[in-house]
C-alpha cells in the first residue's frame, strides 16, 4: 500500500487577531507539518491587537500591538504575504487570485476576513474629513485630520464609537457622540446602566446626543455641518462613522457560498462553508443568525477549524459574548441576558446615585441561576458574577448581597477555591479550572508559566485576576509559597522591585524593563515603577522617559474634575498665608472664573480651570511665590496646624513653626499613596494630628509623634510611636518611618494598612526606626537627604520648558483656546455648566 505524503495546500485569507490564532495554534499542533500554508493579508502588516488599538493614541507603537512578525511565519514555514486582498476564489479548479496577479490552489481554504466598519448612507459621509475607525491606517489619518480640528463628532454610541470619542480627546480635540438609539451600548447594557454611562462620559466632557438621526453632511464655511432630523444641527471639523461592523462577506459572494440574509457566511458547527473544503471563521462568519462581534468566539470558531483539519472532534456551539471594559475611565461590565428578556427573568438592582454605581443582576424565576447583569462604574464583582453565570452555580440564599456593598456578615463573593474544575475561566482562549489546576501540578509554579502554557489572560485580560487568585490558591494547596508579584510583567514584589532600581541605579522603566521584565508593562506597574522611580531619583515626572508612565492627574499635574475641568491647588505650608498671597489667590480666581474652596488640609483649592488655562493660572502663582501642592500626586499632600504658642493661650509649643519646618522638608516626597500630616501645639488636638499618617502633639518637654493614622475610607486612629521628643530627634525619625514606608509598602498602600500588614507591628517599627535593628538608618537619612536636596516645584519646571507645555495646549496644532464654555452659579460661584444646563439655557433663550 502507497502512503500519500504530499502536504495538503491549505489558504488563509485574512490575518487579523482570529486569522493569526487560528495559525498560531495550527502551527502548535504535531499535524502542521502536513500542511503547506500560504496566508494573504490586505493590510500592510502582520496581525495586531486590535482590542487594544486605541491605546495606540496613548504612546503604544505598531510594535507593541503586533501579535506576530514576519520572522514567526517564516519559522513555521508559512508563506505570507502582506498588502495583498484576494479577489476572486475559483471553487471549481481551486484557485484564488489577489490583486498583484499572484494565484494559489488551495485543498482547504479558511476565510477570516473580519468585518469592515458600517457607514450609514447619509449624503456626504464621503467627505475627505470623514473617516472610520477600525486600523492602524485609519488611526493616522483621524490623528492627522486633529492637527486642523477643534471639534470632533463620532457617529455611533456603541463600545467602538465610545473608545473612538476618548481617541478624540486624547488628541485634543472637543468629543461629540451621536447615537441613532436611545441609549448607549444599547446592546451590552440595560437603560439604567446606559443612563448612568452617559452621565459619567458627560461629566468628562464629551457630549452625547441620543435618538439623534443624521440626514446630511455638508461643508458650510470650511467646516461639517451635520443637519439631524428635526432641524438640529452640529458644527463640526471631522467626523468618526463607528455605528457597528458589517461581515466581510463579498468572497464568499461571489463566489457563490451561502450566505446571511444580512450578511455573513454561513456556517455549521464545524465551521465548515456551504462548500465542505472551505471553512470561515470570527466576524465574517454567520453562526445560526448570529455574528459574533468579540475576539474570544473568535478564537473558538479558530480552534474548531485547526481541531476539523487536523481530525479532531472539536465543534462550535455559539459563545457567551459577556464583556468587562474601561471606557474614558468608566469601569463597565455586561454578563449575560442583560436586559432581562428571558422567560420568567427577575431583577435586582442597586443604585448608588452619589457614587455613580449603577448593578443589575437577572436572575431565573426561583432566583436560583444567574441569567445576566450589568454593571456601570464599578466591576469589581464581574469575575465572580461570571463564573455564576457560565457554570451554572446556584446562587446563595440571599444574591443580592453578590452586589450590595460589603457588610459584616454578608455573602462572599465566588472565591476561586467555589469553582468546579469545568468552569471557563478565560473564555478568549477557552481555558477552564481543571486545565490550570493541572498545569500547576505538572511544575508551572508561576503565573507567568500558567499563562504561557495555556494562554488564559493573554487575550482581553479581563481574566487576569481571576487567574491569580486561582493558581495563588493552587500554589497554597500544593504547600508552596506564594508569590506577590507586581504583575505578569515583573516577577517581583514593589519592594524586591524598590531594591533593585535603587542597588542598579536604573532611572528609567524601559531600562528596567529591558533588564528585569518582559512584555511593554501594563496600568499596574507603569504608575507603580513611576512612583519608585520619583521617590529615589525625583527627576521631573513630565520628562519624556517618564510621562508615558503617569496617571491622568500626574500627566497635567492636576486632578481632574467630573466635569473634566482640572483643580489647582498651591502649596500653604502649615496654612500659613500673607495678606498679600491671599489677594493673588483670589485676584487669579477672578480673572479665570474659578470656583474657591478652602479644604479640611488649610489651603485653598481653585475649580474649573481648563487645560490650557494651567500654565497662565501657575505662572502667575509662582510669580507670587506659591509652589504645587501636589494634590494630583501619590505624596505629601499638607501639614495642617493649629495657631500654636505663638497666639493660643493653651500652647505650649510654635506648632505653626513645626509645621512649616515639616511641610518643606517632606514636599516633594512621593510615596506608594498620599501623606498626609498635622502639627498640633498642646494635648487639645485642634489640628487633629492623631488622624494623620504623621502626626505631630506638643509637649511641656517636646514632641509627641503618633505614626499611621488615616481619616480616609477606612479610618484608623494614630499609634503614638515617641514621646517627649526634641525637635531634631523628631524630625531624624519622620525621616526613617518615611523612607521606610516607601521602601517597604506594596502599591497603593496607606500607611495604616502598612503597619497593620508589618510583621511584629508597632513594636517592630519603633526597633528599626529607633534602635536601628535592621541597620539602615542611615541609609534611610541619607535617601532622605536626596530627596530633600533634589526637590524642584514640577509646576515652575514646567512653566520654564516649552516641550512639557506643549501638553497643555487645547488644541494639538494652536495655542488658541475655545472661550464658549457656559458657566453656571453654585452658592455664588462660578463653575462649568454641565450638558443638562447647557441644554436647558438654550431652549429657554
Amino acid at each position: 500500500m502507497r502512503v500519500n505524503t504530499e502536504k495538503q495546500k491549505l489558504i488563509v485569507i485574512g490575518n487579523g487577531m482570529v486569522g493569526h490564532h487560528f495559525l498560531e495554534q495550527l502551527a502548535n499542533h504535531q499535524k502542521s507539518t502536513s500542511f503547506e500554508i500560504s496566508i494573504f493579508c490586505a493590510e500592510p502588516r502582520p496581525a495586531y491587537d486590535r482590542v487594544h488599538l486605541s491605546e495606540y493614541f496613548s504612546g503604544l507603537s505598531t510594535e507593541d500591538l503586533a501579535m506576530g512578525k514576519t520572522e514567526q511565519y517564516q519559522q513555521w514555514g508559512f508563506e505570507l504575504l502582506l498588502n495583498d486582498r484576494v479577489e476572486e476564489i475559483d471553487r471549481k479548479n481551486k484557485m484564488v487570485s489577489a490583486a498583484s496577479g499572484i494565484t494559489r490552489s488551495y485543498d482547504q481554504l479558511i476565510l477570516a476576513t473580519g468585518s469592515y466598519p458600517f457607514v450609514p448612507p447619509i449624503p456626504g459621509h464621503q467627505h475627505e474629513r470623514c473617516f472610520v475607525y477600525r486600523t492602524i491606517e485609519d488611526l493616522d489619518a483621524i490623528r492627522s485630520a486633529a492637527v486642523n480640528a477643534k471639534t470632533g463628532v463620532v457617529v455611533g454610541g456603541g463600545l467602538l464609537g465610545l473608545e473612538a470619542a476618548n481617541a478624540l480627546k486624547t488628541l485634543g480635540l472637543e468629543a461629540h457622540v451621536v447615537e441613532f438609539a436611545p441609549g448607549l451600548m444599547a446592546t451590552q447594557l440595560d437603560d439604567g446602566g446606559s443612563t448612568l454611562l452617559r452621565n459619567k462620559i458627560e461629566d468628562l466632557g464629551v457630549q452625547v446626543h441620543t435618538s439623534t438621526a443624521t440626514e446630511l453632511i455638508e461643508e458650510v464655511d470650511g467646516r461639517l455641518c451635520m443637519q439631524f432630523k428635526g432641524d438640529r444641527k452640529l458644527i463640526t471639523d471631522m467626523i468618526v462613522f463607528s455605528a457597528g461592523i458589517r461581515p466581510q462577506d463579498s468572497l464568499a459572494k461571489s463566489s457563490g457560498l451561502q450566505t446571511g440574509e444580512r450578511g455573513g457566511i454561513v456556517i455549521d458547527s464545524s465551521c465548515r462553508t456551504s462548500d465542505p473544503d472551505i471553512f470561515a471563521i470570527g466576524e465574517c462568519a454567520l453562526y445560526e443568525n448570529q455574528i459574533f462581534g468579540l475576539v474570544a468566539p473568535g478564537y473558538s470558531m479558530a480552534r474548531t477549524a485547526v481541531a476539523q483539519l487536523v481530525g479532531e472532534e472539536e465543534n462550535f456551539t455559539g459563545a457567551d459574548m459577556s464583556t468587562k471594559l474601561k471606557l474614558l475611565g468608566v469601569q463597565v461590565g455586561s454578563i449575560g441576558d442583560a436586559h432581562g428578556r428571558s422567560d420568567g427573568a427577575a431583577a435586582i438592582t442597586f443604585v448608588d446615585e452619589q457614587s455613580g454605581i449603577y448593578k443589575r443582576m437577572i436572575t431565573d424565576s426561583t432566583g436560583k441561576q444567574l441569567l445576566g447583569a450589568v454593571m456601570v462604574g464599578d466591576t469589581s464583582e464581574y469575575d465572580s458574577l461570571l463564573q455564576y453565570h457560565l457554570n451554572n452555580i446556584e446562587l446563595p440564599e440571599h444574591p443580592e448581597q453578590l452586589i450590595l456593598p460589603a457588610a459584616e456578615g454578608a455573602t462572599p463573593t465566588l472565591g476561586a477555591a467555589a469553582l468546579p474544575a469545568t468552569a471557563t475561566v478565560c473564555s478568549c482562549h477557552n481555558v477552564s479550572k481543571g486545565q490550570i489546576v493541572d498545569v500547576i501540578a505538572g511544575g508551572c509554579h508561576s503565573l507567568a508559566e500558567v499563562k504561557e502554557v495555556t494562554k488564559a489572560s493573554t487575550g482581553c485580560g479581563g481574566c487576569t485576576a481571576l487567574l491569580k487568585d486561582i493558581v495563588d490558591d493552587e500554589l497554597a494547596a500544593l504547600g508552596m509559597e506564594v508569590n506577590n508579584h507586581l504583575c505578569a510583567h515583573f516577577p517581583f514584589s514593589r519592594q524586591e522591585l524598590f531594591h533593585i532600581i535603587q542597588v542598579e541605579e536604573i532611572k528609567t522603566f524601559a531600562g528596567l524593563l529591558e533588564r528585569h521584565g518582559n512584555g511593554h508593562g501594563c496600568e499596574v506597574c507603569k504608575p507603580t515603577v513611576a512612583s519608585i522611580l520619583a521617590s529615589l531619583w525625583n527627576e521631573h515626572i513630565l520628562e519624556q522617559s517618564h510621562v508615558g508612565l503617569q496617571d491622568t492627574n500626574d500627566t497635567f499635574m492636576a486632578n481632574m474634575q467630573k466635569n473634566g475641568s482640572y483643580s489647582v491647588v498651591p502649596r500653604i505650608p502649615g496654612g500659613e498665608i500673607t495678606p498679600e498671597k491671599l489677594i493673588v489667590i483670589g485676584e487669579v480666581a477672578k480673572r479665570y472664573n474659578l470656583y474657591t474652596k478652602i479644604t479640611g488640609g488649610q489651603r485653598i483649592d481653585l475649580f474649573g480651570a481648563r487645560l490650557e488655562q494651567l500654565p497662565e493660572i501657575w505662572s502667575e502663582l509662582i510669580d507670587a511665590g506659591f509652589e504645587t501642592g501636589h494634590a494630583y500626586g501619590k505624596s505629601l499632600r499638607t501639614v495642617k496646624s493649629c495657631v500654636g504658642s505663638t497666639w493660643c493661650r493653651f500652647g505650649v509649643q510654635d506648632s505653626v513653626s513645626m509645621a512649616l519646618l515639616v511641610e518643606n522638608r517632606y514636599k516633594g516626597l512621593r510615596s506608594p499613596h498620599k501623606i498626609k500630616m498635622a502639627v498640633s501645639g498642646c494635648t487639645r488636638e485642634c489640628a487633629e494630628a492623631q488622624s494623620k499618617d504623621v502626626g505631630v502633639i506638643a509637649t511641656e518637654k517636646g514632641w509627641n509623634l503618633f505614626v499611621c493614622g488615616n481619616g480616609g475610607m477606612r479610618p484608623r486612629h494614630a499609634d503614638l510611636f515617641a514621646t517627649d521628643l526634641d525637635s531634631e530627634t523628631l524630625i531624624r525619625y519622620i525621616d526613617r518611618f518615611l523612607m521606610f514606608y516607601v521602601r517597604t509598602a506594596d502599591k497603593l498602600q496607606r500607611t495604616s494598612v502598612w503597619l497593620e500588614n508589618l510583621d511584629g507591628g508597632l513594636d517592630y517599627l519603633r526597633e528599626v526606626i529607633i534602635d536601628d535593628k535592621l541597620d539602615i538608618c542611615v541609609e534611610l537619612e541619607a535617601q532622605m537627604k536626596r530627596v530633600v536636596n533634589t526637590y524642584q516645584c514640577e509646576w515652575k519646571t514646567a512653566v520654564n520648558d516649552p516641550e512639557k507645555l506643549k501638553r497643555f495646549r487645547q488644541f494639538v496644532n494652536s495655542d488658541q483656546s475655545d472661550e464658549k464654555i457656559i458657566f453656571v452659579k453654585e452658592r455664588g460661584q462660578p463653575r462649568p455648566a454641565t450638558v443638562e444646563e447647557i441644554v436647558e439655557t438654550a431652549e429657554s433663550a
